[in-house]
């Protein structure tokens, strides 16, 4: 068993408390105060989630390209539901549905027909935004939010929204399902060696399926946050937000090879991207700047992640 000092997820957690000291030291009448850390946790909860079920992709070798487009996708079809009479719980669970059925053809693609994941899922990257644009048939969807609008609404009481809880729920069963069950352990092997988990008797086919499916429900679920958000279903929305989410998870610590990442290192990496952009903007750093140190940092970690599994073998 490797000391904590040697998991993946360590270098980012040491850097994310360095940055976080670094900016409070900085800039301690504003960025250090409670309501900023609670500020930064809401802003942080559509990534987090997103990022969950990138890390399963991930881990089992693939990758994701559709979730921008499946969260705006999400809040077309959310307030589209809304304005036409539905329910708020009616109107969630469609536009969940209909994410996971886009993590369906995902999975589809890319275990049955074989293609690639980066053509599979930039293909759908482009429908599904092009579906969310035809079905808003305007530039936005108005609705009666029905409440929604609370789920990340600064609480009256408390310090955190309820949108961060479903984010910690949310992060607490992925990680207890991928390193507790046999669905997670067949994720792993998957990523490590496709060919020897499929004469250990893995069903590759359908737990890529499945992984594609869980994905998409979250990018789903990540949509309802945004939409407690933006209020409106917006198909222009979340453009380059599957490129945040690819990031957060691989300055976790998990590999684009596959066969290596947790949920807690995808939290860190998603905390850690809020905390840079937020403390920039606190000290006047401009955003060409943001960007360049965001940059910096998942190139880091993919060097990292290199001189790792070199020194391994």
């Amino acid at each position: 068993m490797r000391a904590p000092w040697q998991r993946p997820w360590f270098a980012p957690l040491v850097t994310l408390v360095a940055v976080y000291v670094l900016f409070v030291a900085l800039a301690p009448d504003t960025f250090g105060r409670a309501v900023n850390l609670s500020t930064m946790l809401r802003q942080t909860v559509v990534v987090a989630i997103a990022a969950v079920g990138m890390t399963y992709v991930i881990i089992h070798g693939g990758i994701d390209l559709s979730v921008g487009s499946t969260v705006a996708l999400t809040t077309v079809v959310l307030a589209w539901k809304l304005k036409h009479g539905s329910s708020a719980p009616v109107a969630v669970a469609t536009a969940v549905a209909v994410a996971a059925a886009c993590g369906l053809v995902n999975g589809l693609g890319v275990a049955w027909l074989r293609i690639a994941p980066f053509i599979v899922t930039l293909a759908t990257m482009t429908v599904l935004r092009g579906s969310a644009t035809g079905l808003a048939n305007e530039p936005k969807i108005d609705a009666d939010t029905r409440g929604l609008e609370a789920l990340l609404m600064p609480p009256e009481h408390g310090l955190f929204p309820a949108g961060v809880y479903v984010a910690a729920g949310v992060a607490l069963a992925g990680a207890l399902a991928l390193y507790f069950t046999r669905f997670g352990r067949h994720v792993f092997a998957i990523g490590s060696n496709e060919a020897t988990a499929r004469l250990c008797g893995v069903d590759v086919t359908r737990t890529k399926i499945a992984v594609y499916v869980l994905a998409g429900a979250l990018a789903g679920l990540a949509g309802v946050m945004e939409f407690s958000t933006l209020t409106v279903g917006d198909p222009t929305d979340s453009e380059g937000l599957e490129l945040q989410v690819i990031a957060a998870v691989v300055v976790g610590g998990a590999s684009l090879s596959g066969g290596e990442g947790s949920i807690g290192g995808a939290l860190i990496g998603a905390f850690l991207m809020t905390v840079i952009r937020t403390g920039c903007t606190h000290v006047g750093i401009p955003n060409w700047v943001q960007h360049m140190l965001t940059g910096a940092i998942i190139l880091t970690a993919a060097a990292l992640d290199r001189f790792r599994r070199a020194s391994r073998s």
